[in-house]
Parts: C-alpha cells; structure tokens; sequence
C-alpha cells in the first residue's frame, strides 16, 4: 500500500477545519470505538475519528456529518482506539538493521514514532553516516526522528574511534529536517567538568531549540549528578532503581524507563508511580536497544508497554508514557503522541489493554498493518560500498596475537576481570588468581575465566588489546567475534581458546562485519552485518533466524546469559561502569583511567 507524503499541519487545517465541520468529506472515518484520552486520562465508548490528508479533523459520538461517497469507513466495533506507540530512546543499529528494515519489522508491533540515536554508525562512519540514517529514516512511513550523535568518542582519551563528531558537526545537523535534538550525552564526567567542547555540542542544540539527551551511568546521586543536571541534558535512561527516577525527575529531567532484549529497568523504577504517586507525566517508556529476535518473536514498544502494567501500572498511565509524555519531551505534542484533532492520525485499535493485541495500524491515515502482517513498503536508501567496507584489520590475526604475557619469573598473577551481570549495562570490576605457563597466564574455565580481546578494525594498525572476562560460563574450545562493539565498534573477540579466537577474527574481516561462533574450530554461527559492520539489510526475519541461530551457538559453547549477546557487544562501553577494554588497554570507568590487566604477580 502506498504511504502519501504527510503534509504540515498549516496546509492541512483549511481540510481538516472543513471536515471537522462537514462541509468536506473525510478521507477515512472510524467509526464506533472506545476513545483512549491521553491528554485526560480517559476511556470514552463509542466514539468516531475522522481523517484527512493524514491528520485527526474530529474525534467525537458521531461522525457521520463527515463522511461522504468516497469515504472509507473502519469499524472499531467497540474495540480501543490508542494513539501509535513512540520509543523515547533507541538505537535501530542494536537491532542489526537498517531503518528501513527496523522500521518493517516493528510496524505489526504498533510502533508508530521512534527517537533514535545513530551514535554507533557515527563511530564507524563519522556525520556522513549519521546522514545515511537520517537520509533513509525520513523516507520511512512512519515517524522517525533522529537525535544528533554527541559523543564519538564516548569517552575521549579512553578510546579511538573511526571517526569524532565535533561541535561544527552538531550544528550542520541541526539543520537537517530530521534532526530532533542531541543523541545520549555519554560523556557524563565532560559535561560534569565543563569541558568546552561538550557544552559547544549542548549550546549549539539548544540554540536550535531543541532537546538534549541525557545518559548519567553512574549510582552517584550527589554533586556531580546535580552538576551533570546543570549542565543540560533533559532525559535520562541509565537510572535503575527507584532512587535513580525521583532524583532524575525532582531535577526537572524526563526519566525514561528502559526494557530492551537485555535491560529490564522498568520494574525497578516504576515504583515511583505505582507506590509513590509522583506524577506520571515526566515518565517515558523506552527499548534503547532490542535485537532482530526480541522484535520478530516478542515486539517492540507494545512489549514495553505490556509490562509497565503487568508491574502494576494503570494501562492508560503506560500507554501515556509510551504516547503524549514521550511526543511532549520532544517538543511534539502538537504533533503526535494522541488521537486528536491537528495532530498526525496514527491509530491502533487493540481489543484489549492489558494483554494489548495489536490488531490494526494506521499511520499518518493509512492503514498499514493488520493482524501482526505489516502493509506498506519501507523504502531502502543506496548505501554506497565504502559503508559495506570498514573492517580493516591490517593483518591476519594469529594465536599469539591473543596470548597474554606474565611478568618474569612469575607462577601466577593476580588478574583485573571484567565481570558480566545479566540483565544489566554496567560490569563489576573481578579479580582472579590465575596460573602461568610457559611465561603466559593461563585462563580459568572452571572458575569461568576466559578471555577477551579488543582488535582494532578501523585504521587497520594489525592491533590487539587483550584481557580477561567471567559470567559468560563457557566450555569447551571455543570464541566468538562481533564488530557490534558499543561504542567504538572495533571487534570484540571472547573465547576459550586463542586459536579459534584468532579464526573468528579473520572471519569478520573475510565477511566485512558481522558476528561468528568458532567451536572446536569450526564455525557454527554467522550474522553478516556488512553496512558498517553494524547492519544487515536484509528483512528482520532472515536477520532474526541467523541471530536466533547465533544465540544457540553459544549456549552449545556453554553460555546460559539471558541476551547474552547484548552483554557481549557492551564490553567495550567506556562510559558505563565498572570495568571494560578499549583499544588503549583495560578501563577502570569508576576513576575514568586506565588500568593493567595484571595486578600482582607472584
């Protein structure tokens, strides 16, 4: 079905005053539904919405003076009339999809409005990536608005990326018609200090009058928090318990709730509405990031919403933070984010609030999916070949390009681990006693120690940094490679076995991108992602059975992580604490320094 090009509402409101007022028939009229009120917290039965030229002309008990021969007519028959789902934070990269894919893959799921943060392409691709996704994002037939990386690098002097974004980049994108406001301010200790060139990025924004994104990972809820609140960013996502959303809220920020393939925030957090009674308007539900197979099997923003009240939120609170607060945030709510006149007609009638089937999906006033099918095209961009080439690994990676030195004379060491926490961001800073032969420390299986390795693949140095992880419960000879490596997107490599870590690497560079599983020294698991080594632009469910078939990979190697693919690509997220690994070496992010992998040796 073909998406018609969604006009402003100033040339809309002469037709839609004239439908309101029936002297012009509507486009389209549905008719006999019960009218959820997100402005006033309302149920309303049997209502009619009528449509024209893509925007909401009336919503009223009769809209039968707004109906003419040409006129379609949808009956609700009683079911719920909701406003399309927006996601306050996300980033399509995680999904391992271009937008026009992602788009096609949670259109059935209600979506309607996403809010996205291309930072992971900005790191490979630099400001002429992020255009790409703006670029294919606005051809979309749904709304999909993009914030402007702030932070690549995420944490300058901890990491090198492909590419940097700088004050000069953020004001061009401005510009753009998509843009909507600043990605994530990651670099949280920058904004803390005042650092020149992050507050350049915030003023800039702010000049153009629009939003800045917020990300403080850090449990410190003292100056420093109130210091990065000075400073700007509007929203935060990083919060993870009750005490993290009241602070975020009493100082003016939009907390945003996150569940994605692998956060599950919500539930810690939505406390504060559901036992507390603080005021739900400054609340917003988000994914951040949800992978190919949790959007195929699970859903998407309708997941999200779905378990906001099965945590005991009011069904039309949770639909409000998917919906008006979120349109609000973004300086939208005359726009988007309800069913009501002026704004852009994206409908979802579901039988049911609780379970929320979504049972048809009408955007800008075309129906555009029906029954879980999606019905509209989402037109693809022409990505040119430089963005399908961008692993450059300098050289073949050998077995003893991941072995780990001990110092002279030493019998075993005492080893700085980063350690994996399911269901969650941040890492816990381990150590390990490990032994040493041969003059190289040994891993620890039995105790779950393996190892980790970062191998540059953006200015093709033929470089690797090496360390130590637990919490994936690996078994076995095995490894396992990603280029999806938040936020420098170098490759992460972690396995049992040095050679096969070496296979899996030179793999990835074979394929330009993507994701392996070697076992035994076969390779089990293959996800191409060869779009900046981020995305495939192949449907969701083809991505979907190849990731699902990556995921069985690593449990045949032992891995038993909820997502721990998710945990896997994190590992080298600089800004998010406690301990990860970069191109220069082991993170301590609680100090923001670096630190060795061999603490002591004896």
């Amino acid at each position: 079905m073909e998406q018609q090009k969604l006009k402003t509402w100033a040339e809309s409101a002469p037709r839609l005053i004239n439908t309101a007022a029936g002297r012009t028939p509507a486009d389209l009229v549905i008719k006999s539904g019960r009218w959820v009120n997100v402005h006033t917290r309302e149920i309303l039965d049997d209502h009619d919405i009528a449509i024209a030229e893509g925007r909401i002309a009336y919503v009223g008990p009769d809209a039968s003076h707004c109906i003419g021969e040409d006129t379609e007519i949808i009956e609700a028959e009683g079911r719920y009339m909701i406003p399309g789902l927006c996601d306050g934070h996300m980033h399509i990269e995680s999904g391992m999809l271009t937008p026009a894919e992602f788009a096609r893959a949670v259109i059935p799921h209600g979506t309607t409005t996403m809010f996205t943060d291309p930072h992971e392409i900005a790191n490979v691709l630099g400001l002429e990536g992020v255009r790409m996704m703006h670029d294919e994002a606005m051809m979309q037939p749904v709304n999909i608005f993009t914030q402007m990386p702030s932070c690549a690098p995420s944490a300058p002097g901890l990491e090198t990326t492909g590419y940097e974004i700088t004050p000069d980049d953020v004001t061009e994108a401005m510009s753009w018609p998509g843009i909507i406001g600043l990605g994530e301010m990651m670099n949280f200790p920058g904004v803390i200090n005042a650092d020149p060139k992050m507050l350049a990025e915030m003023a800039a924004t702010q000049a153009a009058g629009k939003t800045i994104g917020g990300h403080y990972a850090s449990p410190d809820l003292g100056p420093n928090f109130h210091a990065y609140a000075a400073g700007g960013p509007a929203d935060d996502h990083e919060g993870t318990c009750e005490a993290d959303a009241i602070m975020r809220v009493r100082q003016g920020m939009r907390s945003m709730m996150r569940l994605g393939s692998a956060w599950y925030d919500v539930e810690t957090q939505i406390t504060v509405v559901t036992e507390k009674g603080l005021d739900p308007r400054n609340f917003i539900l988000c994914t951040d990031d949800c992978h190919s197979g949790t959007l195929v099997n699970d859903g998407h923003m309708n997941r999200v919403v779905r378990h906001a009240i099965d945590c005991g939120c009011d069904p039309v609170v949770a639909l409000q933070m998917a919906t008006i607060n979120t349109a609000t945030h973004f300086g939208l709510e005359r726009e988007l984010g309800s069913i009501t006149p002026g704004r852009r007609a994206d409908v979802i009638l579901t039988s049911e609030l609780k379970t929320l089937p979504i049972e048809h999906v009408i955007a800008r006033g075309v129906t555009i999916a029906k029954d879980g099918e999606g019905l509209v095209d989402c037109p693809h961009l022409e990505w040119p070949d430089h963005a399908r080439q961008t692993v450059h690994l300098g050289k073949n990676r050998v077995a003893e390009d991941f072995y780990i030195k001990a110092p002279e004379g030493a019998n075993a060491v005492t080893a700085n681990v980063i350690g994996v926490l399911e269901n969650q961001a941040p890492t816990k800073a381990l150590k390990a006693e490990l032994a040493v032969e041969d003059g190289l420390v040994q891993m620890d299986v039995d105790k779950d120690v393996c190892q980790i390795a970062l191998v540059e693949r953006h200015q093709a140095l033929g470089t690797t940094v090496n360390g130590f992880v637990s919490g994936f419960g690996y078994e076995g000879r095995m490894a396992m490679a990603s280029t999806v490596a938040h936020d420098s997107h170098h490759m992460i490599v972690v396995g049992t076995s040095h050679e096969d870590m070496a296979l899996a690497a030179n793999r990835l560079g074979d394929v330009g991108g993507g994701v392996t599983v070697f076992k035994d020294g076969k390779e089990i698991a293959l996800v191409e992602l060869p779009i900046a080594g981020l995305m495939s632009d192949e449907p969701a469910k083809i991505v979907s059975a190849k990731a699902q078939n990556m995921v069985e990979a690593m449990e045949a190697c032992g891995c038993t992580l909820n997502n721990a693919y998710m945990q896997h690509s994190l590992l080298a997220l600089v800004v998010i604490p406690e301990i990860r690994i970069s191109d220069l070496g082991l993170v301590d992010v609680t100090k923001f320094e670096m630190t060795d992998v061999i603490e002591a040796a004896q």
